[in-house]
């Protein structure tokens, strides 16, 4: 089934008797039901203030159709959604709709915000096929029920989105970024937190064992990137050498869509820290490859196929997710991780209320 609009797309689900997996792009790798809703019919910009620094979106408008559009007007997602299809080994064409489904955010994440944090609206078919509106399409207009934040991140199991308002923000004149060589994971995160409280605002944090290198990316104007990453040269002088990197934005890239781990075997899961557990956490994994975002926060492990790595963490402050693998083992371990009983009942709650014939995505976030 692939609507065209959005009363299609809400008659649709009024007459659905079977539930349904939701796909936008295709790009997630997300198996389960065959039967298929795709939204990528929805496309289109339908409104663009460059101005206001707002857009508008069908929900099935690839994110490239809008990067485009936004680099015209020197503009960006200050959100940096990753593109997983190199991660998970899919094609497919990533869409505005699926990034908010997901929360997609990126290394920026930690100077800017998430993807919830830059969304102003949104329009989606509920479980029953009405059409819902929540938020607006400027700043201003933002108002009642924030339902735009519980649709983003709740994955196509509470309502399809049709379209998407989005605050943008303007390009960064200059980009560079520092390369702080470190003897273990301990230091980095130690590096990577003096940096962040300091005042000279670091867009990007992360760090790549492989390479031995706490990364820290300043952007702004010019003359201000010049002077901020002095000042962070000799903030963080006691931690090791220091190199300046020739190709920022394309280094940034690469850390976005964890193009280490392309074309790895294995299991990929994604786990959110406190960035002071990282490195003992790191310890537990025993895994065969990681990468530390959001300034240890975020953590990218590489596991033998089938490793219950949640067993190997034990009890920690975050969450694991299952990223990547074999629809089996998703089955054995679950994609999310599981919730306390009080959690439960609420997401079952709100559920029932979107969706009380349980047609959208059921099953896959519990």
């Amino acid at each position: 089934m692939k609507p065209e609009t959005e009363a299609e797309l809400a008659e649709m689900v009024a007459g659905l008797s079977e539930p349904m997996r939701i796909v936008g792009g295709g790009t997630r790798g997300v198996d389960g039901l065959e039967a298929v809703l795709e939204t990528s019919g929805l496309s289109g910009i339908t409104l663009y203030e460059p101005g206001a620094l707002t857009l508008v979106a069908q929900a099935g408008t690839p994110v490239a159709e809008i990067e485009a559009a936004l680099e015209a007007e020197g503009q960006q997602l200050a959100f940096e959604p990753i593109d997983h299809r190199g991660l998970l080994g899919t094609s497919g064409t990533p869409t505005i709709g699926g990034v908010v489904a997901a929360n997609i955010s990126g290394p920026r994440r930690i100077q800017a915000g998430a993807c919830r944090d830059f969304l102003l609206g949104v329009r989606y078919v509920d479980g029953m096929g009405q059409v819902i509106k929540n938020g607006g399409r400027v700043m201003k207009n933002v108002t009642g029920y924030d339902l735009v934040k519980l649709m983003a991140g709740s994955w196509g199991t509470l309502g399809v989105l049709t379209e998407v308002s989005l605050k943008v923000l303007p390009k960064p004149e200059a980009v560079a970024t520092l390369g702080v060589h470190v003897a273990d994971a301990g230091d980095a995160v130690q590096a990577l937190s003096a940096a962040l409280k300091s005042p000279f605002e670091v867009s990007g944090a992360a760090y790549d064992p492989q390479d031995g290198r706490a990364l820290l990316r300043v952007e702004g104007f010019s003359d201000s990137v010049a002077y901020r990453t002095e000042q962070l040269k000799f903030t963080l002088s006691g931690f090791g050498e220091i190199t300046e990197v020739s190709d920022p934005v394309e280094l940034w890239r690469n850390l976005r869509d964890v193009r280490p781990f392309h074309g790895q075997e294995g299991d990929v899961w994604r786990i959110s820290v406190k960035p002071t557990d990282a490195p003992e956490i790191l310890t537990r994994l025993e895994a065969d490859q990681t990468l530390l975002d959001w300034g240890g926060g975020l953590i990218w492990a590489r596991v033998p196929e089938g490793s219950d790595l949640r067993s190997r963490i034990g009890v920690f402050e975050g969450h694991a997710t299952l990223v990547r693998t074999e629809a089996k083992t998703v089955e054995a371990l679950g994609r999310f991780q599981p919730e306390s009983s009080g959690i439960e009942a609420l997401t079952k709650g709100l559920r029932a209320r979107f969706d009380p014939r349980g047609i959208l995505n059921p099953g896959l976030m519990g």
